[in-house]
């Protein structure tokens, strides 16, 4: 089975007011009263950027890499609300995009948008309502997030073309700045929160897996946790994925909140990412944390063996945020992702490298690679 996975696609705020059906730009953040502002930053750094564009705009090089690749399922993090409605969260920071903007999914051809994240509700619960609603009615999956705790807590089925069912679990954490009160429980709408990652969680989701699973589906876990800067994996959270595998059977762990691409370990042939990184924006005008070149995003290309659901293969393709669009890495910004990754994946048992065509690729370490 090959999969397209990738971080946070942020589509809310400035990315919603550049397409064909801008919300209500007015914003409650500190620094920021208008969603607008954060194009005109992004102009300020990169050029005149075009209003009303077609859907697919977004996507930029990413769709013809995607095409080139023929992933059998599209899964993503989305992290905004849908809707044109609502009040925002007293939360410092709000994203939404309008209903009619929704295109920008089915341009990329999205089969799952995970929701448990701490933006999907940004605009109220009834927020979260609505984007449920607006993902059904354009026939995309989600998971992790529901109108009460049991639907929360399902996950998205999802069948590739050879039959084989992936099934799609996710959960937010509070430690990647999710409200508690986000909760999804009894007739109350809400995401799928994880409270810890102790041992009575570990046993919870794994109940939840085997609610669901059947003989041969791949397992997939989506986890929405951990701070947004810096390269350090908590022992906790290395436990808690090596876990997942080792006792919930689980074979990909997709990690995310991060705004730039974490480690990536295989564990017992099966792989974890830490954290996928950012791969949709509105930072571009933003300063700060340049060190971590939160500009340069990875789409991960994973290949699963359906009878053994081993990795059999793993590549990224490097992307350069500019003007709201996904544009192809140059080599110098590839070698940049590729060492800093390698550098971080060294530390479990990974070596990454860079082809002809500065496609990123993960390898086991080997004596050679050590030395």
């Amino acid at each position: 089975m090959k999969l397209f996975l990738c971080g946070d696609v942020m589509t809310g705020r400035g990315i919603d007011q550049i397409m064909r059906h801008p919300a209500d730009p007015v914003l409650y953040e500190p620094y920021a009263r208008s969603a607008l502002d954060y194009v005109r930053l992004a102009e300020r750094r990169s050029g005149e950027i075009p209003r009303h564009v077609p859907f697919d705009y977004i996507w930029g090089d990413a769709l013809a890499e995607i095409e080139q690749r023929n992933p059998e399922l599209q899964i993503i993090n989305l992290e905004t609300c849908i809707t044109a409605d609502g009040l925002p969260e007293h939360k410092g920071i709000n994203y939404r995009m309008h209903p009619g903007n929704i295109g920008c999914l089915d341009a990329a051809k999205i089969d799952c948008c995970v929701l448990a994240n701490n933006h999907v509700a940004d605009w109220g619960l009834e927020s979260l309502k609505d984007t449920l609603l607006a993902l059904q009615t354009a026939g995309i999956a989600s998971a992790g997030a529901g109108l009460d705790a049991d639907a929360a807590i399902r996950p998205a089925v999802l069948q590739a073309a050879s039959g084989k069912r992936l099934l799609v679990f996710a959960f937010a954490c509070v430690s990647a700045g999710v409200p508690e009160h986000w909760a999804a429980g009894r007739n109350l709408p809400g995401v799928n929160l994880l409270p810890d990652l102790a041992q009575a969680s570990r046993m919870n989701v794994a109940h939840a897996i085997n609610a669901w699973r059947r003989s041969g589906d791949i397992i997939l876990v989506s986890l929405h946790w951990g701070a947004n800067w810096g390269y350090d994996i908590s022992l906790e959270h290395r436990d808690f994925a090596r876990n997942l595998i080792d006792f919930a059977n689980v074979d990909i762990v997709h990690g995310h909140s991060s705004h730039h691409p974490l480690a990536i370990e295989v564990h017992a042939e099966r792989p974890v990412f830490y954290g996928c990184g950012d791969f949709i924006n509105d930072y571009e005008g933003i300063g700060g944390h340049q060190a971590f070149r939160p500009d340069l995003t990875l789409a991960y290309f994973v290949d699963v063996d359906d009878e053994t659901h081993h990795l059999r293969r793993l590549e990224m393709i490097p992307f350069r945020l500019q003007r709201f669009q996904l544009t192809r890495a140059t080599y110098e910004e590839a070698l940049w992702l590729c060492e800093t990754l390698d550098r971080e994946c060294r530390h479990f048992g990974g070596h990454v490298r860079l082809d002809e065509q500065n496609t990123l690729l993960w390898s086991p370490l080997t004596d050679t690679d050590s030395s």
